[in-house]
């Protein structure tokens, strides 16, 4: 069974606008899926579609193999969801608002208690687990809210932009706790960010979302190949070719496509990887002085850019 499956879901709004528009896409268990996009670009609405919160103009979608439609509250025992400004009980200590929300999920008073200990320790919470919420900085609200959709071991855990408003080292911690999640718990993560880069860092296959539309879904490698051909090699090094004096202008060096990009600078254009080989075997025969060779690869940004400004090109 797929964690989830969505076929053909539409969300539109009072007033004819589009939030979510036809929409397919499943998640395997264990994943950690990103679903990136700017703001308005339709995450949180598809979010609140999968967790029964809102219903969908058209489609459907399952969540472990459940409607949100027509068993939410089956839904809700089975997910947690983090959003990007945390809601719990401010007159409440962290602990006590673990405790709540445990015991309102139908757990046992000793397994609850155990649990948010636990978690407060994982979150670096501890020393606040007493104090009222209140108190809580906005780094923590957001830590204690991460606990709060943990305490009752949910099957998928919905993040939307779970890093927002925390310092870098608690980031990184919440960071590791969503990959020991999914790695050691089996645990499926729908994180949704506005957030390219951190997505690259963190997540292991992606969906690519514009004005509500999934412009691409898989993995990174699966992304640059079927956004860009061929592979571009960085090489520094000296006596590369002494037909190459101008920056930014292209050549043909030893039969391959070359751009100098800066002082003892260039960057080849190869078909594949097979071929970097070849290339360093004929720079080096050519008398080239080689002290760097890498291959530039497509970030996740570049990719996602070139799939928004096909589509521009396309409705052109």
């Amino acid at each position: 069974m797929q964690a989830v499956t969505i076929e053909k879901l539409s969300k539109v709004y009072p007033g004819g606008k589009k939030a979510v528009e036809d929409l397919n896409l499943s998640l395997q268990k264990g994943e950690v899926f990103g679903f990136l996009g700017p703001n308005g670009a339709g995450k949180t609405t598809t979010i609140k579609m999968l967790t029964g919160t809102l219903a969908p103009s058209g489609g459907e979608c399952r969540v472990l193999g459940r409607n949100p439609v027509s068993e939410p509250e089956k839904v809700h025992a089975s997910c947690g969801v983090v959003t990007e400004h945390a809601q719990m009980y401010g007159n409440l200590t962290g602990l006590q608002n673990l405790f709540f929300y445990g015991e309102a999920f139908g757990m046992s008073r000793d397994d609850y208690k155990k649990r948010a200990r636990k978690l407060l320790e994982e979150l670096e919470l501890s020393e606040a687990g007493d104090r009222k919420l209140s108190a809580y900085s906005t780094g923590m609200r957001q830590r204690l809210s991460l606990a709060r959709a943990l305490i009752h071991r949910p099957g998928i855990l919905f993040l939307d932009e779970p890093t927002s408003g925390l310092d870098p080292e608690s980031a990184q911690n919440v960071n590791r706790m969503i990959q020991s999640l999914a790695r050691d718990e089996g645990i499926t993560v729908f994180l949704c960010t506005h957030q390219l880069r951190y997505a690259e860092g963190i997540c292991s296959r992606f969906g690519l979302l514009e004005h509500g539309r999934l412009l691409a879904d898989g993995t990174l490698e699966t992304l640059r190949r079927q956004v860009f051909s061929g592979l571009t090699v960085c090489v520094r090094g000296t006596n590369i070719s002494g037909e190459i004096s101008q920056t930014e202008k292209r050549n043909t060096v030893w039969g391959f496509d070359c751009l100098k990009t800066g002082p003892d600078q260039f960057e080849f254009s190869i078909g594949q990887e097979e071929e970097i080989p070849k290339l360093v075997r004929a720079l080096v025969e050519g008398g080239s002085n080689l002290y760097q060779v890498a291959v530039k690869t497509k970030s996740l940004e570049d990719i996602y850019f070139a799939l928004t400004e096909k589509g521009r090109e396309v409705s052109a």
